[in-house]
C-alpha cells in the first residue's frame, strides 16, 4: 500500500546535546508518540502542556459514589412512596458533599490570566 504523505515538507535543525536532552525529554513527558508530533502541535498551538488526571478520577469517583447514594433514596421514596426526615437529610449532606468535592477541584485549577 504506497499511500502518498500528507506531510511533504521536511525540515532540520541541529541543536546541542543539552538542547536534545531537553528535547527528548519534553517530547516523552508529553505522552506524544513522536517528536514530529510534539514540534507540530508546538508550531501550531503555540505550546504543549502535560494535564494530570489524577485529581480528576477521583473527584469523578467520589461523585459516582454520591450519585448511588442518592439513587438508593430514590428507589426507597418510589418503594414506600413516603419521603422520611432521615433521607432528606442524607440528600442535603451528599449535595454538601457534592459542592465541597467541586470547589476543593476548583481551588486546584491554576488561575488563567485573562
Amino acid at each position: 500500500m504506497n499511500k502518498e504523505r500528507e506531510r511533504k515538507n521536511p525540515i532540520q535543525i541541529y541543536l546541542s546535546d543539552d538542547e536534545k536532552y531537553i528535547l527528548d525529554n519534553k517530547v516523552k513527558a508529553s505522552g506524544m508518540r513522536s517528536m514530529s508530533e510534539y514540534i507540530r502541535h508546538l508550531i501550531i498551538y503555540g505550546y504543549v502542556y502535560d494535564v494530570d488526571y489524577k485529581d480528576l478520577q477521583e473527584y469523578n469517583r467520589q461523585l459516582s459514589i454520591i450519585g448511588k447514594n442518592i439513587n438508593m433514596i430514590r428507589e426507597r421514596l418510589f418503594k414506600t412512596g413516603n419521603i422520611y426526615e432521615d433521607d432528606a437529610k442524607e440528600i442535603k449532606e451528599l449535595m454538601e458533599k457534592v459542592w465541597h468535592t467541586h470547589e476543593s477541584m476548583l481551588s486546584r485549577v491554576p488561575l488563567q490570566k485573562r
